[in-house]
């Protein structure tokens, strides 16, 4: 396989700490939840595309880019596609193109074994990659051993085959930070809140989630009762001028 050359590199994407993303290629579901500034970024793959009526195109993909740029994303993922490894690096390339000032280009790839053979050739000239639709602990060690900056595991999908999706990525989390990786576990397949509330408990930091779950996690009737009290009182007490 030809090593691609003249590939766009995308800056930073290094820091520590907590990163949330929305995983949603919906633009309305971008405005309302990107200003609030709690989002690393966005997340997208062609499901997301199709559900949300927007075509799987370069031309697409790239107004998205500049799209969740504008709306302060500092990083999306976009996933790359093809019959096999060449085609998918050829179209990762471009894909990482759309990179800009302030905003990252993650190119995500199926963990299949064509995958990981589009994903070395990805990172190995500089580009960020995440391995997707993971679902054994021995593919998170696989990416962990090439580079990979994310391997992101669907717990939801876990359960739905019948095992423990939370335990599952328990044991992924361990084995990343016993060996000492820089690949982050980005858990996907979220379906409510409390998982991950109680994942982030565990000590995971990396996780997307649709716009269900993040108007979920910001909800609180407590919250909203306050806000109400403290509004009448500035009302009740504030300047009459």
């Amino acid at each position: 396989m030809a090593t691609p050359t003249d590939i766009p590199i995308s800056p930073g994407g290094n820091d520590p700490g907590l990163r949330l993303f929305l995983d949603s290629a919906d633009p309305s579901e971008w405005a309302r939840f990107l200003p609030l500034g709690i989002f690393y970024g966005v997340t997208t793959n062609p499901l997301l595309l199709e559900r949300a009526g927007q075509a799987c195109t370069l031309d697409n993909l790239r107004q998205l880019a500049a799209a969740a740029a504008d709306l302060g994303s500092r990083e999306i993922q976009l996933q790359t596609w093809g019959e096999s490894p060449e085609q998918m690096v050829n179209t990762g390339i471009k894909l990482a193109g759309f990179a800009q000032s302030g905003l990252r280009t993650v190119i995500k790839i199926p963990a299949t074994d064509e995958g990981f053979r589009a994903a070395r050739v990805l990172k190995d000239s500089g580009l960020a990659v995440t391995l997707t639709a993971v679902y054994s602990t021995g593919q998170v060690l696989a990416a962990a051993g090439l580079g990979a900056a994310y391997a992101a595991p669907y717990l939801g999908r876990l359960d739905d085959a019948g095992h423990d999706g939370a335990g599952t990525v328990l044991k992924m989390h361990k084995i990343l930070a016993g060996s000492g990786s820089n690949t982050r576990l980005l858990t996907a397949s979220l379906r409510s809140a409390e998982q991950v509330v109680d994942l982030a408990a565990a000590g995971l930091d990396t996780f997307t989630f649709g716009a269900k779950v993040a108007a979920e996690l910001l909800a609180s009737d407590l919250t909203g009762a306050a806000d109400t009290d403290f509004q009448r009182a500035a009302k009740a007490m504030g300047d009459k001028t």
